[in-house]
Order: C-alpha cells, then structure tokens, then sequence
C-alpha cells in the first residue's frame, strides 16, 4: 500500500495521474467538504463525476453548474462576511476544478486534482475559522489518507 504523506508525495501521485483519474480524487477531496456547499448543483456535481458510467455531456454540465455556483460565490471572498459562505465558494471551485474540461484548462501544467485538493484545503480552513467545533482538523492528512487509498486501488 503506497502512503502519502506529505505534500510532495500527493502532489508526484497527482502528476501521474490521468485526467480521469485527477477527476476522481479532485471529486472525492470536495467531497470530504460537501457539508459546507449550500447548493444542490455542487452536490450533484459531485455525485455525477464520480460515476464510472458518467457520459461527457454530462460532466460537462455538472462542471457548469459547479463553475456556476463558484463564480456567483467568488464576491463573498474579501470581504468582512460569514466565512461558511466563504467555505461555499471554496467547495465549489474544488468541484470546477476537478471536473474542468481540458478544452478550458490554461496549460497542460494544470492539475485538476490539485488544485481541487487546495480549494478544498481553503473552505476546510474557512469552517475553522468560524470555529463551530464540527470542523475537521487536519483536512491535509484526510487528502493523504485519499490519496494513499487511491494509489493503493490503482
């Protein structure tokens, strides 16, 4: 079984990973946040790029609908707000940027799963931020944890 441990050894797994695959683990890093994301579009976003059977067209409106949410999000970010909110935004850029289609990635340098994993570590430090006690701790070992379990199923 490979372990993760640090950032360097998540981020050489990411690297090595195919876009499928970065799509997969992106997904499941948002998924660990989901409770965060306050609209329905997100969540089935999730739940769609995590289908084996999941069609194109699919993935590219749950991509949409998570860009959607995103964007109409962003403005919260900044400014002296409820940083839940601000943990919504993160959520759902994670799920954009896993489910990103490669028509509309910058570079080939790009790694969706990485940076759906700091997005996701972004709306985790949110939610500890607004310290409610039901924040996870350590959201960076939860990755490892993801990432060692995927490898292992690879």
């Amino acid at each position: 079984m490979a372990t993760i441990s640090n950032d360097k050894a998540l981020r050489d797994l990411l690297e090595r990973l195919s876009a499928e695959q970065q799509r997969l683990i992106g997904l499941r890093f948002a998924q660990s946040l989901v409770h965060l994301s306050r609209d329905e579009r997100v969540k089935r976003a999730i739940e769609t790029g995590l289908r084996t059977d999941v069609s194109a067209s699919e993935l590219e409106d749950a991509y949409r609908g998570a860009k959607a949410w995103s964007t109409k999000t962003y403005t919260d970010c900044g400014k002296d707000t409820d940083w839940l909110a601000q943990g919504d935004h993160f959520v759902a850029a994670a799920v954009a940027a896993a489910l990103t289609p490669d028509s509309m990635l910058p570079d080939n340098k790009t790694n969706r799963a990485w940076k759906a994993a700091m997005h996701a570590r972004m709306a985790n430090n949110c939610e500890l931020v607004e310290g409610d006690g039901n924040a996870h701790l350590d959201e960076v070992k939860r990755q490892y944890e993801i990432a060692s379990e995927f490898a292992s199923a690879d």
